[in-house]
């Protein structure tokens, strides 16, 4: 059988059988969902008890957080800024999310301008919300309290994850986003086979991450904004990603690194947190928004072809 058809937690145990024990080598030989072989991988650094390697194949960077439960972290919590590489407080700023979200429409209006969309990790639907006038919206998000204020905000969002029974129960799409989603997947590759599987020919996928190759990424190494294991998982590089994309038959329309708004309460939030400060509970700034580009986040545009 293919590496590449094995459940991810097979490979990683295949890749940690082949290779050298991470604590004691500088290497390890592991599955890589984007090269889809078992590839060596250098140990980069360690973070809050995970390692951080890079594959020496196509650069795409893990944490090796074995402990971390989904489900416990991304609660109320990570939203109102009581986690320090959450958000300072995402529903106060909802007036300056939804500029930023209405910006994102607009783009995608560019390659789809109607249809059925999904929003994976659809947060409080703020999104959603901004997209509903254009399109039939979707979302599934993983925190419990969010997926409930969507879905008293009369959104149809689902409670969960990104499986393949949710997504028979949503059907078909035209557009999926990813919006800085991709990175807190445990398997990356397999959520993204499942939703081009439920894409129709011709549909697109948006995706927002970091861009763990970029040079702000490469100048601040653990120090990153982005470098906040375990909630981050994965570190793309656009190398990567396109070779994701390629084994999944998805052709790349667009690459960029886009401005984007951000709420000054998030800039402090994460500048405190990337010098050690302490967190304050109470924000400010949430109702100001500052546009802003590290050039350190990419935006890819993936098109399912209508041949598949």
């Amino acid at each position: 059988m293919n590496d590449q058809h094995l459940p991810m937690e097979t490979q990683q145990q295949l890749g940690a059988g082949l290779g050298n024990r991470i604590s004691n080598q500088d290497t390890a030989s592991l599955f890589c969902p984007a090269c889809c072989q078992i590839i060596g991988h250098q140990l980069l650094y360690s973070i809050r008890d995970c390692d951080i390697l890079r594959c020496r194949g196509c650069g795409l960077g893990r944490a090796e957080a074995q402990a971390f439960n989904p489900t416990s972290y991304y609660t109320s919590d990570y939203f109102s800024g009581r986690r320090s590489d959450g958000y300072a407080n995402y529903l106060g700023s909802e007036l300056v999310l939804r500029r930023e979200f209405a910006r994102t429409v607009k783009f995608i209006r560019k390659w789809r301008s109607r249809g059925r969309l999904l929003d994976v990790g659809c947060a409080y639907g703020y999104f959603l919300q901004e997209a509903k006038p254009y399109f039939d919206v979707f979302g599934i998000e993983l925190a419990a309290d969010a997926a409930i204020h969507c879905r008293k905000s009369g959104l149809q969002v689902f409670t969960g994850t990104a499986d393949e029974t949710t997504l028979r129960q949503i059907g078909s799409t035209d557009v999926i986003v990813l919006l800085d989603v991709i990175e807190h997947l445990p398997d990356p590759r397999e959520t993204l086979r499942l939703l081009t599987r439920h894409l129709n020919p011709g549909g697109i996928i948006i995706i927002t991450t970091g861009d763990f190759d970029s040079h702000v990424a490469r100048f601040f190494g653990r120090r990153w904004r982005l470098m906040t294991p375990p909630q981050h998982l994965w570190f793309f590089s656009r190398d990567s990603l396109r070779k994701i994309a390629s084994s999944l038959g998805l052709r790349l329309e667009h690459v960029d690194h886009p401005w984007k708004i951000v709420p000054l309460s998030l800039m402090v939030f994460q500048l405190r947190r990337m010098l050690r400060l302490p967190a304050h509970l109470r924000s400010r700034g949430v109702n100001i928004g500052l546009p802003v580009n590290l050039f350190d986040a990419v935006r890819l545009v993936l098109r399912k072809p209508h041949n598949e």
